[in-house]
């Protein structure tokens, strides 16, 4: 796992070379955003309860198949696998905006998560749908500029999309 820093570093020593002026740049716009990288993280991680609930009752809303007798949310058991599961994507989700880099989400996340889906029956495509449910629901509420550090935040949303786009692949 490597932050944005890290990576920078360990693929310019692997070239056995200086960190290009693209790069340093790139590395000093990741700093010059923090403020508003820590307030992303913050709203999604303060709201991640609504985040989750939301997107469930939209996603139920949408494939009641799910939740009716002999769905994957059938009883109350597989219901709380199933928003355990959602909320354990936000988390890493969010580490993956904290530190600015997919390698968080994709190691000790999603790596073999399709394949166990797979093994346990559940519906990868109803996963995928839920997390772009999320994607939505933490976007609107990252993307809210009320209380938070003022200035342009399209390029770090659409960072924070691709982190969920990332997963819903992975999954669906």
């Amino acid at each position: 796992m490597f932050d944005a820093f890290a990576k920078a570093v360990a693929e310019a020593d692997a070239k056995g070379a200086y960190l290009t002026d693209a790069k340093l740049d790139a590395l000093s716009s990741l700093v010059a955003d923090g403020n508003k990288r820590l307030d992303t993280v913050n709203r999604i991680t303060s709201n991640s309860s609504e985040i989750v609930a939301s997107a469930a009752r939209e996603l139920f809303a949408e494939q009641p198949a799910l939740i009716a007798p002999g769905g994957n949310a059938y009883t109350s058991r597989r219901m709380a696998a199933c928003l355990r599961d959602m909320e354990i994507i936000l988390r890493y989700v969010t580490y993956a905006v904290f530190a600015g880099d997919a390698s968080v989400l994709n190691d000790r996340c999603l790596n073999g998560l399709r394949e166990t889906y797979l093994a346990l029956g559940t519906p990868g495509s109803s996963v995928s749908v839920g997390v772009q449910k999320m994607k939505a629901a933490a976007i609107s509420l990252a993307n809210d500029p009320n209380g938070v550090t003022r200035g342009d935040c399209s390029s770090l949303m659409s960072e924070v999309g691709s982190y969920f786009d990332l997963a819903a692949n992975a999954v669906g």
